[in-house]
C-alpha cells in the first residue's frame, strides 16, 4: 500500500482532479449563461426564437450526453479538453434552461404588472426584476447540477481518452496487478468524488435553507 500511495501517484490523480474541476466549472458557467438565454427565449409567447429554443432543449435533453461527446469529438475533430467542455456545455445548457425557466415562471406576475405601471419596458422588467429573482430562486438547483457534471466527466476517458480523474485512476490501475491495490485506487478516487460532491450538495442545501 505504501508503494501505491506515493507522492507521484497522488500528484498524478490530483492532476486528473484539477482537469475534472476545470471542465466542470467552465461548462457550468457557460451553460448558465446560454441556458438563461434559452429560458428567456422559450418563455416568449410565440415566434421563431421560441420554437428554435424549444427544439434545442427537447432534442438535446432527450439524447444521452455520451452520444453528444462522440458527435462533438468525431465530427468537429477538436482536441479532447475543448471537446469535453463543449459537449458538457451543450447538454447542460438544455438542462439548466428548463431549471431557469421554472424560476422565471415562479416570479409573481403582480411584480411585472407593477413595474409596467411605473413605465418599465419589457427588457427592463426582465433584467432588473424577473431575472435576479429567478436566478436567486434556482441557484441551489444550478449548484446541484454542478454535481451531475462532475460525476459525468468520468465518461470522457472511455469515449475520447481524456485523462480526467477517472481516466488517471484507470491508467494507474494498469500499473498494479494486486486486487487490493486496485480496490485501494477505486476507494481513493471514490472518496475524492464523494468529498467534492458532498461539499457542493451541502452548499446547495445551505442556499436553499437560507434563501427560502
Amino acid at each position: 500500500m505504501h508503494q501505491l500511495l506515493t507522492g507521484n501517484n497522488l500528484r498524478f490523480l490530483f492532476d486528473g482532479l484539477k482537469l475534472t474541476l476545470y471542465i466542470s466549472f467552465v461548462s457550468i458557467v457557460l451553460s448558465t449563461i446560454f441556458g438563461t438565454i434559452l429560458a428567456v427565449l422559450r418563455n416568449q409567447k410565440k415566434g421563431p426564437l421560441k420554437f428554435l429554443s424549444s427544439l434545442y432543449i427537447e432534442v438535446v435533453r432527450n439524447i444521452p450526453n455520451l452520444l453528444w461527446i462522440y458527435v462533438i469529438f468525431l465530427i468537429f475533430k477538436i482536441k479532447s479538453t475543448p471537446a469535453g467542455i463543449v459537449s458538457f456545455t451543450v447538454f447542460t445548457t438544455a438542462a439548466l434552461a428548463e431549471i431557469i425557466r421554472g424560476g422565471l415562471n415562479g416570479v409573481d406576475k403582480g411584480q411585472k404588472e407593477a413595474a409596467r405601471s411605473q413605465g418599465f419596458s419589457n427588457f427592463q422588467i426582465l433584467v432588473y426584476i424577473v431575472l435576479p429573482q429567478a436566478i436567486r430562486n434556482v441557484l441551489p438547483a444550478i449548484v446541484s447540477q454542478f454535481v451531475t457534471v462532475i460525476k459525468d466527466t468520468s465518461f470522457l476517458y472511455s469515449v475520447i481518452a481524456l485523462q480526467e480523474l477517472f481516466g488517471k485512476s484507470y491508467i494507474l490501475m494498469g500499473r498494479y496487478a494486486q486486487t487490493e491495490q486496485v480496490f485501494m485506487i477505486y476507494g481513493l478516487v471514490a472518496l475524492m468524488y464523494f468529498v467534492i460532491n458532498f461539499s457542493i450538495s451541502q452548499f446547495s442545501r445551505w442556499l436553499s435553507r437560507n434563501w427560502a
